[in-house]
C-alpha cells in the first residue's frame, strides 16, 4: 500500500522512534531526551525573527496597545499560559498580554472538537476581545496550517493590528502572507507522530517566553537580571521582594520591609526612593520620565552576582 505523504513536518513519521513501543522506560527517556535536545537549536535559527517580535511587542506596549496570543489546542494553551504569567512576574495588567484559545477557556482542560477548523470562531473571538489597531496579534499554529489561526491573523490585519506567526512547520503561502513576522523553528517529526505537545510545544514555549520576557526587559521590568516589577501576591513573592530591596539598597531585612511599605509594595519604586532619597511620588515621577527603566533614573549598577 502506498504511503500518503503529509507535507507538514509535524505530521511526518520519525524513523528514530519507529520502535519506541518496544522500548523500556529507560530507553523511552533516552529517545525522548535525544529528540528534545534539537529543540533549542531550532529556536536559535529564528533569533532575528524573535528579536523583531520583541521590538514589535515593546513598541505596542509603549503606545498603549496589547499583545494577543491566538491558537488552538496545545498552541492555544501555551499562549494562555504565557499571558497568565505576565502579571505576577512583571507587575502588568492582565489586559496587557492576553491569550485567546479556540473553543474558549473550556478548551484549556478539555478538547473542543472542531474548534480549530472554524474561521468564524476566530473572528468572533477577536471581536469579543476588542482587538483593534495598535494591538499585536501573535498566531500560534504548530503545524502552520490551523484555519482558526489563519483567520485570526487575517482579521487582525483588517483591524489595523500588527501580526506574527509562530509555527514549527513551514506554513503555506496564505498563512505566511497573514503575518508581518514569521517565527518558524522547524523541530522535525515528533517522537509520537503528530503529537505537537512534545517538541513543537517545547519550542513554542521557548519562543513565547522570549517574546514576553524580552519585551518586558526592554520596558524596564528588570534591574540587571532582578525582576523589580513583580507583584507580591503570595509569601514567596513577598519574600523575594524584600530580598531584592535589601540586596540592591544594602539594607537590613526589616529596613527593606519598611521601605517597601512606604513604596506601596513596589520594588522598583522602593529602589529609586532609596537611591535618590526621594518620596514615593517623586520616585514614580522619575520612573515615568525614564520610561520605567531604573538605569535611566539612578547611576548605580545592580550589585554584582
Amino acid at each position: 500500500m502506498a504511503r500518503i505523504h503529509d507535507p507538514r513536518v509535524t505530521e511526518q513519521r520519525n524513523p528514530r522512534t519507529a520502535e519506541i513501543d518496544l522500548a523500556s522506560s529507560a530507553e523511552i527517556v533516552a529517545l525522548l531526551n535525544a529528540e528534545d535536545r534539537a529543540v533549542s537549536e531550532a529556536v536559535a535559527t529564528q533569533a532575528a525573527e524573535i528579536a523583531a517580535a520583541i521590538d514589535a511587542a515593546e513598541a505596542t506596549f509603549r503606545a498603549g496597545g496589547r499583545l494577543f496570543y491566538v491558537g488552538a489546542g496545545t498552541s492555544g494553551r501555551l499562549g494562555v499560559l504565557d499571558a497568565s504569567e505576565c502579571p505576577p512576574t512583571f507587575g502588568v495588567s492582565p489586559e496587557m498580554v492576553q491569550g485567546i484559545i479556540a473553543g474558549g477557556m473550556a478548551a484549556l482542560t478539555r478538547a473542543q472538537e472542531g474548534a480549530e477548523d472554524r474561521p468564524d470562531g476566530a473572528r468572533a473571538d477577536l471581536t469579543a476581545a476588542q482587538v483593534r489597531a495598535g494591538d499585536f496579534v501573535v498566531g500560534i499554529a504548530a503545524s502552520g496550517t490551523t484555519p482558526y489561526v489563519q483567520a485570526a491573523l487575517e482579521h487582525a490585519r483588517t483591524l489595523g493590528a500588527r501580526t506574527a506567526l509562530v509555527a514549527c512547520s513551514p506554513p503555506p503561502p496564505a498563512m505566511r502572507a497573514a503575518a508581518d513576522i514569521a517565527i518558524v523553528p522547524v523541530t522535525g517529526p515528533e517522537a509520537l507522530t503528530g503529537s505537537t505537545r512534545m517538541k513543537a510545544g517545547t519550542a513554542t514555549k521557548l519562543v513565547l517566553n522570549t517574546i514576553t520576557s524580552g519585551a518586558m526587559i526592554r520596558l524596564g521590568k528588570t534591574y540587571g537580571n532582578l525582576m523589580v516589577d513583580l507583584q507580591a501576591t503570595n509569601d514567596k513573592l513577598r519574600d523575594r521582594s524584600e530580598r531584592i530591596v535589601a540586596e540592591v539598597c544594602e539594607l537590613s531585612r526589616d529596613a527593606a520591609s519598611t521601605l517597601l511599605v512606604a513604596a506601596g509594595g513596589r520594588v522598583k519604586t522602593a529602589i529609586v526612593m532609596h537611591k535618590r532619597q526621594c518620596t514615593r511620588a517623586e520616585a514614580e515621577q522619575l520612573l515615568d520620565e525614564g520610561g520605567g527603566v531604573i538605569r535611566r533614573v539612578v547611576t548605580d549598577a545592580p550589585p554584582p552576582v
